[in-house]
């Protein structure tokens, strides 16, 4: 099974998710699985918590990485300057020596070279949050139409899926009032269905049938014949 083919699997369940998560779960996946109906499995009892908890974790580690090579380079930046705070003498602020920084001067470099450092990471962390929210939502959304024709499913979330891929709901409240509106088109569409069906079946002639398979009808018709036929036979020419 190839690793690629097991992203693809990942990235239709998990539409809006990013990709190098999901490599690193397509990572754990494939030491578990040799054919692709292993895998299909296994992705398909993933849920949308699980896969934003997966990760959450595996960006935990890496920020860890980040703090670790951000400590390093304060430390070279305050070995390369030589900083060594000065305190002012006889209420003056003594010039600092030749070849080195002022406290002020070092740390505004440093708060810049980790501002630098970090500005991807975060980006990244709200990449993650927006995904996680996005299939929160379609697992939601999956719910509600679970009673409807799969036509319609299809094309409701193939609408909100060109939805999230524009930017999503503004916020919550923009997404409860587009499920709200899509609870009242599946029960409207669900009634117009019904009523539909109804209208194809025509009420009975006849009536029911009786316990021997005869309906009302029927049997009146029958009882009503073999009484003609008895005044028939009764009947004859006067004397």
């Amino acid at each position: 099974m190839e690793l690629n083919e097991i992203v693809a699997l990942l990235e239709t369940q998990f539409p809006g998710v990013r990709k190098d998560g999901l490599n690193q779960l397509a990572r754990v996946i494939a030491m578990q699985v040799n054919t692709k109906e292993e895998a299909t499995g296994i992705v398909g009892k993933l849920t949308a918590e699980a896969v934003a908890k997966f990760i959450a974790d595996w960006r935990k580690d890496a920020d860890a990485e980040i703090d670790k090579a951000n400590k390093t380079r304060e430390d070279n930046l305050r070995k390369k300057y030589d900083f060594v705070e000065k305190k002012p003498e006889d209420g003056g602020t003594p010039p600092a020596p030749a070849g080195t920084l002022d406290a002020a001067t070092v740390q505004t470099m440093i708060t810049n070279a980790v501002k630098e450092a970090t500005k991807g990471l975060q980006s990244e962390v709200m990449s993650l949050q927006s995904a996680a929210v996005t299939a929160s939502r379609r697992e939601t959304l999956v719910k509600e139409l679970a009673d409807v024709p799969e036509a319609y499913k299809a094309k409701v979330l193939k609408d909100f899926d060109r939805v999230a891929k524009l930017g999503g709901f503004a916020d919550e409240n923009a997404f409860n009032e587009y499920l709200t509106e899509t609870k009242n088109d599946v029960a409207a569409f669900g009634q117009e269905l019904a009523d539909r069906g109804l209208s194809l079946h025509e009420k009975p002639v006849l009536g029911s049938p009786n316990k021997d398979g005869v309906s009302a009808g029927v049997e009146s018709y029958i009882q009503a014949k073999a009484a003609e036929a008895e005044n028939k036979g009764l009947g004859g020419k006067e004397v």
